[in-house]
């Protein structure tokens, strides 16, 4: 299988790489480091094409996909983990941008992208890892939650655009919910779930062709509690 990973230097999206790559499938692997990129590369080099570039140029972006797709001929899955967000209570405009950036502006075009190129193969598989993060909007860190519930609206749209297009692009929406990475932010955090056991779980629904799922299982108990429960309470929850 032809994968590229955006977002592949830390957290989720090296993990899966790692999970991947040690079953011979041909990845290309996308983010802004070039020495973590090169790095992941000396583990599978046979396999492994790396092209550096940072989602908020999207004149690149839309190079570097081109690049691996011409080196691979067919991209079967894609996979896109790129993402950020900061704590921002005091309502700083300049930590808020960065997600505005990465979140939705370079987030869009990389899975319009990609959602094009599967429309000319003919077939694909396009996850993304979303959040749980975005079921509500959260004071501490607003710009995280709102461009969360836009990526989590944009996959749903996607999902019916295929589904009516009658076409072989499949759709997966992943969203986990606290996972122990560099993107788990402030204190007394709960249910903070190891990287490895996402990863497979991520790889598992992937497998199954799943169109949405919550990882770690768990949250899915959590994510329906926060969905269904009104905001005369939840506005009292610290």
């Amino acid at each position: 299988m032809n994968i590229i990973i955006i977002g592949a230097t830390s957290g989720i999206g090296k993990a899966l790489f790692l999970n991947y790559a040690q079953h011979d499938h041909k990845i290309g692997i996308v983010g802004r480091r070039t020495h973590l990129l090169e790095e992941l590369c000396q583990q599978y080099p046979i396999n492994t094409k790396v092209v550096t570039v940072d989602i908020t140029k999207l004149k690149e972006s839309g190079m570097a996909i081109n690049i691996i797709h011409e080196a691979f001929c067919q991209i079967d899955l894609a996979i896109v983990c790129a993402g950020t967000g900061e704590l921002n209570p005091s309502l700083d405009y300049s930590i808020e941008l960065p997600a505005i950036e990465t979140n939705v502006i370079g987030w869009t075009f990389v899975v319009d992208t990609l959602y094009r190129l599967f429309e000319h193969q003919g077939k694909g598989h396009l996850v993304v890892i979303t959040s749980v993060g975005g079921l509500r909007g959260e004071p501490i860190a607003p710009a995280y939650s709102a461009t969360k519930a836009y990526q989590i609206n944009y996959m749903e749209a996607l999902r019916k655009k295929a589904f009516n297009s009658g076409s072989h692009i499949i759709i997966t929406d992943i969203r986990p919910g606290l996972v122990d990475t560099a993107m788990a932010k402030g204190e007394d955090l709960f249910w903070v779930m190891p990287v490895d056991k996402v990863a497979s779980q991520i790889i598992a629904a992937i497998r199954k062709k799943k169109s949405k799922v919550y990882v770690t299982k768990r949250w899915r108990f959590l994510a329906f509690i926060s969905r269904n429960l009104p905001f005369t309470i939840y506005k009292r929850m610290k």
